[in-house]
């Protein structure tokens, strides 16, 4: 009994002296996880901010460098007299560009000897010399690009805030220098956004070239700050010159701060975001007084109630276990019907198009063959073609594994647009009505796949009413909108597209499925039932939704709902597609295709076009070329999927060595693309034509040349 009581005794003291030990243990544990996570957490905050910062100065001075090429284009090969003359309304040209860009307080054009030809804000400009300004003497006698100047004072009569200078050298058609083009930008706007962005306290943003001088700065300074580049700032930057993220005491006010920072594309400027030390400290502080709140009985009640959460933990992973399993069984058998549906419906539908394109090529090796049916085999194949990658898209848009090409249109005028062509779709015994609105309603998506995904609402309307009865085509910013999309009504609201016809309707057991991939209710060999799936497809990568009301006899309406954007994001008409080939004249093309067939074709229109084309069958003998000699090139065309290096991993390789030869990539489907995007570099879709990869490698290259200062 003694020894038992002993033992009790023991037990107790051992009790006790663990009710102070592993609180003790416990907040110490808990006081070093909660201090990393604190400042994790607060890394992943500045990262964040950073990436915000970031691609607020990229795309204002990309914004800013578009202009001034624009106006350099504007002014080209025009002498100083005419300039002059035309004085009135490039000044109100350079007036609109400034009103319209809140980042620029002017915009200039200088003559060779720093005196101004016009500016946005006066007409006609003082006769000033601005000869002694860096924006200006750093283009003299040599061409740089476009040239990021240091923070300036207005000279006189000019007056107002400070401003650091944007501007590319005026070159005339020998490449002799004539003047510059310049854009004075003020730090203050980039200071006013990270006033908005930068909530939290202790914040800290900074914008400065590569050589230290700081352009923009929150908190806001009363005096201007150049970084050494020999000091600690500098040395880490120069270890890590791309990105990285540092803890340092900040040289201008000699704050401890944790800052990231990273530079802006092939601009030599570095944006940074951060957070005081102390106010990362103030968080933990706050952490860890939670925690002191419960005290010692808290700590010992919550490690009893892990323990009985842990053996629940446990019981309940083992039964989503045995879920997962029989649910991996369910999906499998359903890959397998939707297979043996894809065999009967898709397969079918390719094998008419292939036999369209074998039949028109049989045709086409024929002797003596009349103009006129050469044309017309010639045609079939292409629209065959068309259909082809039609139906490719369509898959891939409900797979939503498609890389789209969001633009910003107005739904109603592209309604309005297709009046015509789905009047010949629907055939003559259908009556189209049109309620358009008579505001713009924009929206930011795939004008081709919103063109599809309305094709296919009418055309599952035309056989709902087999082939006759009346369509209407509503467009409207929706009243009310469906759960999946009301999160982002914001301040734009939702554009509400509706197609109702006067069908026989749809049975309510059937409606659950109808945006399924491969249900329909046609027969076999008259659809693949992917024209609703695309729709739905379309429209959950699209931000939006599609619902359909339906009562059987009475018709059925489908209503397309995608998000609204502002007016002022609606850009300027460009030049259709159906612009003929342009000519090469002498532009060295590396093209990287492993698919020796698809390289030759390539290879053998770009050379009738005048083209210098290097034909190399994978990526890493490419990088090997242009690692030796990129001169040679003045453009790179490159597969994505190729087996080693991919076209993907070559454009970063090209990246990373700064090799200066702009990249275009082609690709007919790839994983990678429609989750991480072409990462800046443009894309041909396949199946393309020659004109159209004519026109895209003429522009990249182009602007090559106009970046390097060439002659064009």
């Amino acid at each position: 009994m003694q020894g038992a009581q002993r033992n009790s005794l023991r037990l107790l003291q051992w009790m006790m002296a663990a009710s102070l030990a592993l609180p003790i243990a416990l907040f110490a544990i808990a006081s070093t996880i909660s201090y990393t996570s604190t400042r994790d957490i607060a890394d992943r905050e500045i990262e964040r901010t950073l990436d915000v910062a970031h691609e607020h100065a990229l795309k204002v001075f990309e914004t800013i460098d578009r202009s001034l090429a624009e106006l350099n284009e504007v002014v080209r090969g025009l002498p100083d007299d005419v300039i002059r003359s035309r004085e009135p309304v490039l000044h109100r040209r350079l007036k609109r560009l400034t009103d319209s860009l809140p980042q620029l307080k002017s915009a200039w054009i200088f003559d060779a000897d720093g005196r101004s030809l016009v500016n946005s804000l006066a007409s006609p400009p003082p006769q000033l010399t601005f000869a002694d300004r860096d924006y200006f003497y750093a283009h003299v006698d040599q061409s740089i690009g476009t040239f990021i100047g240091t923070p300036l004072t207005p000279r006189t009569p000019y007056q107002g805030a400070r401003f650091f200078g944007m501007s590319r050298r005026r070159d005339s058609d020998d490449g002799h220098f004539i003047g510059v083009i310049q854009a004075s930008v003020l730090p203050e706007y980039f200071e006013s956004f990270y006033a908005r962005i930068g909530t939290e306290p202790g914040s800290f943003f900074a914008m400065g070239r590569s050589d230290g001088v700081v352009l923009a700065h929150f908190p806001r300074l009363d005096h201007d700050v150049r970084l050494d580049t020999g000091g600690p700032v500098g040395q880490k930057i120069a270890a890590n010159p791309e990105h990285g993220l540092i803890t340092i005491a900040w040289p201008s006010d000699g704050i401890e701060r944790r800052i990231g920072y990273r530079r802006v594309a092939e601009y030599p400027i570095y944006v940074s975001a951060g957070l005081e030390t102390s106010a990362i400290r103030a968080r933990w502080f706050a952490t860890m007084g939670q925690h002191l709140v419960f005290g010692v009985p808290a700590t010992a009640l919550l490690f009893l109630l892990l323990a009985l959460a842990f053996r629940r933990t446990q019981h309940l992973q083992a039964e989503a276990a045995k879920r997962r399993e029989a649910e991996e069984a369910l999906k499998h058998s359903q890959r397998l019907e939707a297979l043996g549906q894809l065999t009967g419906g898709v397969a079918h539908d390719f094998n008419n198009l292939l036999t369209v394109i074998r039949a028109s090529v049989d045709l086409l090796n024929r002797p003596q063959l009349p103009e006129e049916r050469r044309q017309r085999y010639i045609t079939a194949i292409a629209d065959a073609v068309a259909r082809a990658a039609k139906l490719t898209s369509q898959l891939l848009a409900f797979a939503r594994r498609q890389n789209l090409k969001p633009e910003v249109f107005d739904v109603g005028a592209r309604m309005q647009s297709l009046h015509d062509m789905l009047a010949t779709l629907l055939g003559p015994a259908i009556e189209i009505t049109m309620r358009l609105p008579a505001e713009p309603c924009l929206v930011n998506t795939d004008a081709g796949q919103f063109e599809t995904a309305l094709i296919n609402m009418a055309t599952n309307a035309r056989d709902a009413m087999k082939g006759k009865g009346k369509i209407a085509f509503t467009v409207q910013p929706a009243t009310s909108v469906p759960n999946a999309v009301a999160h982002q009504t914001g301040c734009h609201g939702i554009i509400s597209i509706a197609v109702s016809d006067t069908g026989v309707g749809i049975p309510a057991a059937q409606i659950g499925h109808i945006f399924e991939p491969f249900f329909t209710t046609k027969q076999v060999g008259h659809g693949t039932g992917l024209g609703l799936s695309q729709v739905f497809g379309f429209a959950r990568q699209s931000g939006g939704e599609v619902t359909v009301e339906s009562e059987v006899g009475r018709g059925s309406t489908f209503s397309l709902y995608l998000p609204r954007v502002p007016q002022d994001l609606l850009p300027q008409r460009l030049a259709p597609n159906t612009a003929p080939a342009l000519t090469g004249s002498g532009i060295a093309v590396l093209v990287v295709e492993d698919n020796i067939e698809l390289a030759n074709f390539a290879a053998d229109g770009l050379t009738e076009l005048g083209y210098s084309v290097t034909l190399i069958d994978n990526a890493t003998d490419a990088l090997a070329e242009l690692i030796v000699d990129a001169d040679r090139f003045d453009v790179v065309f490159s597969d994505v999927v190729m087996p080693g290096m991919t076209g993907l991993d070559l454009t970063q390789a090209i990246r990373d060595r700064s090799i200066g030869v702009p990249v275009v990539l082609t690709t007919g489907y790839s994983q990678a693309l429609s989750q991480d995007g072409v990462a800046g570099f443009d894309l041909v879709q396949k199946p393309y034509s020659i004109e159209e990869l004519s026109r895209v490698l003429h522009r990249a290259a182009r602007l090559r040349r106009v970046r390097d200062g060439a002659a064009e």
